[in-house]
């Protein structure tokens, strides 16, 4: 059958501070920029990926989205999850560039996971092989 993830989404509370983010700090970057209306449809890919799958910076205007995003990040739940190569070197790298963490490096079984604010309202995991 050979499902893929093609496109997922974070909703943000707003687009031009997730992309800032998104692209200034973690290093994805922009596949698509097309404005619509009073929002645009904004995806960014992994760097060296330009046809991998797709995280579309999603408005969070639905009223049920600003609700499911505020209660995750209430219960400390990540809204997504990204691997690097190194989880410490991650840790350490995003910090020097003044992102926030509210988990630091962990060991969790096979893996090692940090938890950090992506500054539009969401929690964002990233792990890596143990």
């Amino acid at each position: 059958m050979g499902i893929r993830i093609n496109l997922t989404s974070v909703f943000v509370d707003d687009q031009a501070k997730a992309l800032d983010f998104y692209t200034d700090k973690l290093g994805f970057v922009v596949k698509n920029d097309i404005p619509l209306g009073q929002h645009r449809w904004l995806t960014v890919v992994g760097p060296g990926e330009p046809d991998g799958p797709e995280l579309l910076l999603e408005p969070d205007e639905h009223p049920a989205a600003k609700a499911y995003t505020a209660a995750l990040a209430a219960d400390g739940i990540p809204a997504a999850s990204f691997v690097v190569d190194d989880v410490a070197a991650a840790y350490e790298d995003l910090s020097g560039r003044g992102v926030t963490f509210t988990q630091k490096p962990t060991a969790m079984g096979p893996v090692v996971t940090v938890v950090l604010d992506d500054t539009c309202g969401n929690l964002i995991q990233l792990s890596s092989m143990a």
